[in-house]
This record gives structure tokens, C-alpha cells and sequence, in this order.
């Protein structure tokens, strides 16, 4: 299987060298030996240049963040993140449902595992990222609307700490309701123009893994990538917790 967009590997490999240059100040490092077969790796299991690149920055970002000078980063030690980012990618475009398997007699599981927060944590950081979201300030309705779930949010939060059984399951049901309420307002304010470019680029996201999936599961995953990279484009957070 190959990246997004069927990159070539020597292409792909570029792209990561030029990326962490980048991220590394302008130092070269080259990947070849064990940095190059990292990659290669990230490249037969499909994992998109974009997603890689989020990887190779939440990497960049904390080691920036330790004391002192910073010896330039090797792409070895980004694969954690990357994986991870991957990871989270494809749950965002549903690919733990089943696709067609390699030798075309059956279906099979993506199936994904993730770690997640308490919920009152998974509140509050949705919480934090709603109130800095990039939404015009002419959209009709929808800063109301994020103002309404913001404050709701808030409520949740605090009655989230000590949620048990039942309560849990309605703070959880609730999120899972405003969370479709705000991208139902955020797919119905999107310009045309943006709303082609962002399918073209979910459909690039895809391209390594349309060709395995049912046609069933390759329309569910072509809507869940809009709607991730829509997420993206307003700084827009996932508030169902699952």
C-alpha cells in the first residue's frame, strides 16, 4: 500500500527530509540506513505526508519544549507520534470498519486502539479549543450557536467530575448531540469553493485505501475525511467522547 496520493517512496522519503529540515532549523539530516527503513514503513502501511507531518511536529514541539539547546532531531525519533497520528487519522475516517481483504475473499477489521482521558479532561480541552475556533465573525448563527455549546460545555465539565451510570451516560449521549449540531452548522456554512478543495484533498488522504474498502465503507470514510478536514479548517474539536 502506498501514501496518499500514491506517492512514489523516493518522493515521499523527500518530502519527510525536507519537512524535519524545515523543522529542524534548516539542518540536514538524511534519511538513509534505519532512518530511511522507518519511513519506508510509514509509507507501506499508507500513513498520508500530512499525517506524518503532524507527527514529526507534536514530536518537534516537545522536544522544543525541554531546557536547553536542542541537538537536531532524527526522524527515528518521530515514530511514536507518527503512528500514533496515523492512529488517530484512521479512526477519524472510520477505519475500523471492514474492508475488502488483500486476497478478495472476505472482509476484515481495521480495528484501532487509542488511550483517551477522563471525560471531565476530554471536556475541558474541548472546551479550550471551541473558544479559539476560526469561524467568520459574519457567519450567520454559528457564533451563537458555539456560544450556546461553549456554555453547555462548561456545565458538562463540572457535572462530568463525579458522572456515574446513568448520568455519565447522558453527559456522554449530550455530547454526542452537540457534537453533530456544530458540524451540521459548520458543513452548511462552508463556502463551495472550500468545501471542493477539501474533498479533493480527502480524497488524496485516501487514495492508498479506497481501493480495499467496500463501497459501503469508501463513502462513510470519504464523508468522515470532509468532515475531520473541515474540523481542521475552523479549529473545530470532536466533543463525542467514545
Amino acid at each position: 500500500m502506498m501514501p496518499s496520493g500514491m506517492e512514489e517512496l523516493p518522493d515521499y522519503c523527500r518530502q519527510i527530509e525536507s519537512y524535519l529540515c524545515r523543522k529542524n532549523g534548516g539542518h540536514l539530516i538524511r534519511i538513509v540506513g534505519p532512518a530511511f527503513e522507518t519511513v519506508r514503513g510509514w509509507a507501506s502501511q499508507g500513513v498520508p505526508l500530512k499525517v506524518a507531518f503532524q507527527g514529526i511536529d507534536r514530536c518537534v514541539e516537545r522536544a522544543s519544549a525541554k531546557a536547553g539547546r536542542r541537538r537536531p532531531l532524527r526522524i527515528e525519533f518521530c515514530e511514536a507520534d507518527v503512528l500514533e497520528s496515523f492512529d488517530a487519522w484512521r479512526r477519524a475516517i472510520g477505519a475500523g470498519a471492514s474492508r475488502v481483504s488483500e486476497d478478495g475473499t472476505g472482509t476484515e477489521e481495521w480495528g484501532t486502539t487509542g488511550r483517551k482521558g477522563s471525560l471531565a479532561a476530554h471536556i475541558s480541552r474541548s472546551l479550550s479549543r471551541l473558544l479559539v475556533a476560526k469561524v467568520d465573525g459574519d457567519t450567520p448563527g454559528f457564533n451563537g450557536l458555539i456560544a450556546r455549546v461553549t456554555s453547555e460545555l462548561d456545565r458538562l465539565a463540572e457535572n462530568a467530575k463525579n458522572a456515574r451510570g446513568e448520568a455519565r451516560a447522558r453527559c456522554i449521549a449530550r455530547l454526542a448531540e452537540l457534537d453533530a449540531e456544530l458540524m451540521a452548522a459548520a458543513r452548511k456554512g462552508v463556502t463551495a469553493t472550500t468545501a471542493d478543495t477539501l474533498r479533493r484533498e480527502a480524497d488524496s488522504e485516501l487514495a492508498g485505501f479506497v481501493g480495499r474498502m467496500t463501497a459501503e465503507s469508501r463513502e462513510r470514510a470519504r464523508a468522515l475525511a470532509f468532515d475531520r478536514l473541515l474540523r481542521e479548517s475552523l479549529n473545530l474539536p470532536v466533543l463525542s467522547y467514545e
